[in-house]
């Protein structure tokens, strides 16, 4: 049986504020930043490291419906204050993890009151010290409350694509995301690419454009292969590391994985 985390207590010292908190973003839906966020929790809670997959996908939440689960509780629960955050845990015993879920399909928690969404950012902040990793996927698009969780991680993460409208949108989160944050570390993931060359050419445009208008350059995270099989898995509800690990997309996503935990 699923059950929340019998323990919060971190394994090393005391963490800076946001510092384990990797914030996963994109421009536009579609992109697969969902699949993204889940497989690098997995991939992270493989390695070793307590992680925590955060929905913050407030108006369209479906972390728990990529992964087949029923949770009791969500965030609905939390903003409405039935619940704390860690009442509201739930523990993924096939990847490892422990996920905090939206609730599906209530676009009504998109809008909620500015004073609501700074205590839930609080008490995320309180909760994520217990973990070595968070793992926050974030709503699509540059609005007001996805740029206020980017806020609280140290690390952001956007999802694109090859698609013209993918690279745009990303541009446009970039641009946002830097105005706001100028010593953000914020990174560039290109998923669904042929090969890893091939991502190093959408990178270059999309690294083009915001050194000509931006001034900035955001670095390569990594890029993640098109593979049929991460199709499969999701209609599986399945982790694709759990159901596909040696797949070309299982490998990308496990090595950017130990990539990030390796940065300085």
């Amino acid at each position: 049986m699923n059950q929340p985390s019998p323990s919060l207590a971190p394994r090393s010292g005391k963490r800076t504020r946001g510092r384990n908190m990797i914030a996963v973003a994109s421009g536009k839906g579609g992109v697969g930043k969902t699949w993204f966020a889940i497989t690098l929790a997995h991939a992270l809670a493989r390695n070793g490291y307590k992680t925590l997959l955060f929905d913050a996908d407030l108006g369209l939440a479906n972390v728990d419906i990529q992964l087949g689960l029923m949770p009791r509780h969500d965030l609905g629960s939390v903003i409405a204050g039935k619940l704390t955050l860690n009442q509201a845990l739930y523990h993924y015993d096939e990847g490892g993890f422990d996920i905090l879920a939206g609730r599906s399909g209530s676009g009504g928690l998109a809008n909620i009151p500015a004073s609501r969404l700074q205590m839930l950012r609080d008490d995320l902040e309180l909760l994520a010290s217990g973990y070595d990793r968070v793992v926050l996927d974030l709503s699509a698009g540059v609005e007001k409350t996805v740029r206020q969780f980017s806020s609280n991680a140290a690390l952001c993460l956007v999802v694109t694509t090859d698609e013209p409208t993918s690279l745009t949108d990303a541009y446009a989160f970039v641009k946002v995301s830097m105005m706001e944050r100028p010593n953000l570390d914020l990174r560039v993931v290109v998923n669904q690419v042929n090969s890893a060359r091939d991502g190093e050419r959408v990178y270059n445009t999309l690294r083009k454009a915001c050194e000509g208008f931006l001034k900035v350059s955001p670095p390569l995270a990594g890029s993640v292969r098109r593979d049929d099989r991460v199709r499969e898995s999701i209609r599986a509800q399945n982790s694709l590391l759990t159901r596909y690990p040696n797949s070309p997309a299982s490998e990308d996503m496990s090595a950017l994985a130990r990539r990030l935990v390796a940065r300085k």
